[in-house]
């Protein structure tokens, strides 16, 4: 006997499309097929793999917590205290906070306390440019040793670079005007090198300058106790009434020197009556007496630039460079400053010092932009 099957399922409604009720027509076109992108054509960030953000693990006794802000200060305007500051040694004044002044300040008191280096190239360059070596091995009264060098100041080079540096120091140091280039053609460079520590160095320092200039004239340099004479002298004006005359040479007039080969003294009592028994004297420098007289006398050598480390002053580093300026300047002539055939501008408090200890007494004063 046949047996039922009972069915639990029903088939599903095809899904696929039925045939068209009208014939396709040839004016129509198929729809274009799909088609993948290939990978060239896709956007480039699909293919960078995504950054992966690292979690750093706090420290213990860490707080997730941001740093709290640095305590700040207040502070205050000082009216009364001066921005402008002098240093005590260097006499460089400058304006204090100010970065441009104080780098200034801070390199120009450490070259006029220690002086410039002067290194392996500049001796390799010395070599080549004609720097002539005029002693070497100079012991000083502290048991250091050096040389001394000269040269022309266009020199040019490392050595012409370190030149530039070393008279503006000496120019800030002076409170002097720089060297006009009329005056540097006719000068030379005398430096003193101290050797650095040690039997064999190849450092050393310039410690010493003087500059020499050719020049023509100078005037001499009246002795103070000639000035308090011709001070001392009483003016026509407080002469007695009851005299009738003044005597033409008295005496007890002072007699100041003026020239040895054309006319040696010239007498005080012969100046007008009108005139002070010093207003035929110039004064130089009022605050150490200094005075001379106006009547220029034939002078060969005039030394317009004198300078010497604070360091390393007192160690007779002046008179050896003195010396050897007036000794080698002219060639075949040597120099005698006693004699008056050496001249300085207007010196300063230790120049004069100088002047007085090296020269003996005969050294002379000259204007420094002076024609030949």
């Amino acid at each position: 006997m046949a047996t039922g099957i009972k069915r639990t399922y029903s088939t599903r409604a095809s899904t696929k499309p039925g045939p068209p009720s009208s014939p396709p027509s040839e004016l129509t076109s198929p729809p274009p097929a799909k088609r993948k992108r290939p990978l060239t054509d896709r956007a480039p960030e699909g293919n960078t793999p995504t950054k992966k953000t690292r979690r750093t693990k706090l420290k213990a006794g860490e707080s997730s917590k941001p740093n709290k802000q640095a305590k700040l200060t207040q502070l205050h305007f000082s009216l009364d205290t001066p921005t402008l500051r002098t240093c005590p040694l260097c006499d460089l004044s400058y304006t204090r906070g100010a970065p441009d002044d104080e780098s200034l300040h801070k390199a120009h008191c450490a070259r006029v306390q220690r002086g410039l280096e002067w290194g392996k190239e500049e001796q390799r360059e010395a070599d080549r440019a004609g720097v002539e070596e005029l002693a070497s091995n100079v012991k000083l009264s502290n048991g250091a040793r050096g040389r001394i060098v000269c040269f022309r100041p266009d020199i040019g080079g490392k050595i012409g670079t370190k030149l530039n540096i070393l008279l503006d120091t000496i120019r800030l140091a002076l409170s002097s005007p720089p060297l006009s280039p009329a005056v540097l053609q006719r000068c030379k460079i005398y430096l003193f090198l101290l050797s650095g520590p040690g039997a064999v160095t190849t450092r050393e320092k310039i410690v010493g300058c003087v500059v020499a200039q050719r020049i023509s004239s100078a005037m001499v340099i009246v002795h103070p106790s000639q000035i308090s004479q011709s001070q001392s002298q009483p003016t026509p004006d407080s002469a007695p009434a009851s005299s009738t005359h003044a005597p033409s040479s008295p005496p007890t007039a002072p007699l100041l020197p003026v020239d040895s080969t054309t006319n040696p003294y010239v007498n005080p009592a012969t100046l007008p009556p009108s005139a002070p028994p010093t207003a035929s004297l110039l004064p130089v420098d009022s605050a150490t007496n200094l005075y001379v007289h106006p009547a220029p006398l034939p002078t060969p050598l005039g030394i317009p630039r004198l300078f010497v480390s604070s360091a390393h002053r007192r160690l007779g580093i002046a008179s050896r460079l003195l010396s050897a300026a007036a000794a080698s300047f002219i060639l075949g002539c040597p120099l005698d400053p006693a004699k008056g055939e050496v001249a300085f501008t207007q010196p300063t408090g230790a120049g004069k010092a100088v002047l007085e200890s090296w020269g003996k007494g005969g050294v002379r004063i000259y204007e420094e932009e002076q024609h030949m």
